[in-house]
C-alpha cells in the first residue's frame, strides 16, 4: 500500500469516528431530553393536583367561614331575644308583688 491510500484510510477512519461520536451524542442527547420531558410532565401533574388540594381545602373553608358567620349572627339573635326575656319575666315579676 502506499502512503496515499494509507493516508486516506486514516482520513476515512477520522471522518468515521467523528461521525459516529457525534451520532452517539446526538442519540444521547434525545434520550436525556426525553427523559427530561418526562420528568418535567410528572412534575407538573403533581403540582395539578396539589393546586386541586388547595382549591378544595379553601373552598371548605369558605363553606366554615359561612357557616360561623351564620352561627354568630343566629347566637346574637338568641342573646338579644333573652335579653328581652328576662326584662319582661322582671317587669312581670315586679308587677306581681
Amino acid at each position: 500500500m502506499s502512503e496515499t491510500t494509507l493516508g486516506v484510510i486514516s482520513v476515512l477512519g477520522i471522518l468515521s469516528s467523528i461521525i459516529f461520536a457525534y451520532l452517539g451524542f446526538f442519540r444521547n442527547q434525545k434520550k436525556e431530553d426525553l427523559e427530561g420531558g418526562k420528568k418535567d410532565g410528572v412534575l407538573l401533574t403533581e403540582i395539578g393536583y396539589i393546586k386541586s388540594g388547595v382549591d378544595d381545602i379553601k373552598r371548605k373553608q369558605e363553606k366554615q367561614d359561612a357557616q360561623h358567620i351564620e352561627v354568630i349572627t343566629r347566637l346574637t339573635a338568641v342573646e338579644a331575644s333573652s335579653k328581652q326575656a328576662h326584662k319582661r319575666i322582671d317587669d312581670h315579676i315586679k308587677g306581681g308583688e
